[in-house]
């Protein structure tokens, strides 16, 4: 495969655009514009103005898409993170685009098909869509065990991120291929590793549940993913379950090429 980006020799001169999807005011984000501006002088926000998780790679069309200027060099949109990166790239940024797009950091994992739900994920593919270098990064959500919630271990995120980051950024990159990253909800001296992963497959999809609400009306109600059953090592499910960041390159090419042949035996 041929590599396009080569890699980033200065990063402190590089430009970083971090967005999301959890909106411009997430907690995640604000670790995520610190964590840049460790790494560079020169750091864009470009974000959401609401939460916009699970919209994927949504584009906003058929009315207006406004941005507002926040404060210097940081943006809200009217609009999703994949409308987050267009604005940005081709009008907010100006004439020099980013070197270096960061996507998050998402307040829970992204992890085998959630990649096809995240509007984080879209975010970085948008990005790279548009050539530019992408890493979505996410942090998985504490365990529900009935008693109060404890906060995201944000603090890990702080430590472990910036050094991937860079390692990445030293890289030269494939084109047409961003880099999904997810830390385990765990203290830093209790992390196992950091694997490199192919995307994973949950044995079973998402659950549905169908309640009714104080006045007798049905609803619908999505139930979260399970992550916590038996995964095939390799995978990004199996090192979060056990207790890895986990680095995931994907493809924004989607054509399964093993049935190329077949189809082509079948209409040729």
């Amino acid at each position: 495969m041929t590599h396009r980006h080569a890699p980033i020799a200065d990063l402190a001169a590089a430009r970083i655009l971090v967005t999301n999807d959890d909106g411009i005011t997430a907690p995640g984000i604000k670790v995520l514009e610190k964590i840049a501006r460790s790494l560079s002088r020169d750091v864009w926000v470009v974000a959401p103005e609401t939460q916009q998780s699970a919209v994927s790679h949504a584009l906003t069309v058929r009315r207006p898409l406004r941005a507002h200027r926040l404060a210097a060099r940081r943006f809200a949109v009217e609009g999703t993170p994949t409308d987050c990166v267009l604005v940005a790239v081709h009008d907010i940024l100006g004439k020099r685009p980013p070197d270096l797009v960061l996507s998050g950091i998402n307040m829970g994992a992204n992890l085998g098909e959630d990649i096809g739900y995240s509007g984080t994920v879209a975010a970085a593919m948008e990005a790279t869509l548009l050539g530019r270098r992408a890493i979505a990064l996410s942090l998985d959500l504490p365990e529900r065990n009935g008693a109060a919630p404890r906060k995201p271990r944000w603090d890990t995120c702080e430590r472990v991120l910036p050094e991937i980051i860079r390692r990445l950024a030293s890289r030269p990159w494939p084109d047409e291929t961003l880099v999904n990253v997810n830390v385990p909800d765990r203290s830093v001296d209790t992390l196992t590793g950091v694997r490199v992963a192919h995307q994973g497959r949950r044995k079973q999809g998402l659950a549905l549940e169908k309640r009714t609400d104080p006045d007798g009306r049905p609803y619908y109600w999505l139930v979260d993913w399970s992550k916590e059953e038996v995964q095939p090592r390799g995978s990004d499910l199996s090192a979060i379950n056990e207790g890895a960041i986990a680095i995931t390159p994907i493809t924004i090419d989607f054509t399964a090429r093993g049935f190329l042949g077949d189809l082509r035996a079948a209409f040729g």
